[in-house]
């Protein structure tokens, strides 16, 4: 294991099992977020670092019976957590890098993922590795319940032209890594970038 999964598990490991108690109110802005990134019946998506499995209900109803739900995380109380939580009755849960997923190239017609950006060590190739296991004309949400300014300030922090959240910074690292940005939300309630994987 290298040293940014050791972190990555270090610092979600202990917090897994409060996670949902602690954030009780973002189960709304998933459901809302998952409806705005384009999902259709039949489907096939991907949880990139689903944590406790939160947005695995919304993407089962998007992709319906027919369509095919995994969530993959790093972490295994956090996968461990959305078991107990009965997530996996919408998804399977699969303990995986997304740098180096065990998926075949094309696999998936869209990837959802929440909160991941910031964590990923090294963004555009694990960029782009998300775009391999994506058809072309397949989609890319990435998502946070709430926007830049808010997560800075809930962290203490304050929010430079350097965060790579940034339109400015994200649309070119998105771009050459096989995505084109087709719209860019940061609210206080919401931060949603959505992407089309590159043909």
């Amino acid at each position: 294991m290298n040293e940014d999964h050791t972190h990555v598990q270090e610092f979600f490991g202990p917090r897994a099992a409060d996670w949902d108690r602690k954030f009780p109110g973002d189960g709304p802005s998933f459901t809302a977020a998952v409806a705005e990134s384009g999902l259709r019946p039949g489907d096939r998506v991907l949880d990139a670092g689903c944590g406790t499995g939160r947005a695995l209900p919304a993407l089962r109803a998007a992709v319906g019976p027919g369509g095919a739900v995994l969530g993959a995380d790093l972490t295994p109380q956090m996968l461990a957590a959305a078991q107990r939580a009965g997530r996996a009755a919408d998804g399977a849960l699969l303990l995986a890098d997304v740098a180096r997923l065990p998926l075949r190239d094309g696999a998936l017609d869209a990837v959802f993922a929440a909160g991941l950006i910031a964590h990923l060590p090294d963004p555009g190739a694990n960029l782009r590795e998300l775009a391999r296991v994506v058809r072309p004309g397949g989609r890319l949400a990435l998502f946070h319940p709430i926007g830049r300014a808010a997560l800075a300030a809930r962290h203490g922090r304050e929010l430079t032209s350097q965060d790579l959240r940034a339109e400015h910074n994200l649309r070119p690292l998105l771009a050459g890594s096989g995505w084109d940005l087709v719209s860019y939300a940061d609210e206080d309630a919401r931060f949603l970038v959505l992407s089309v994987r590159r043909a």
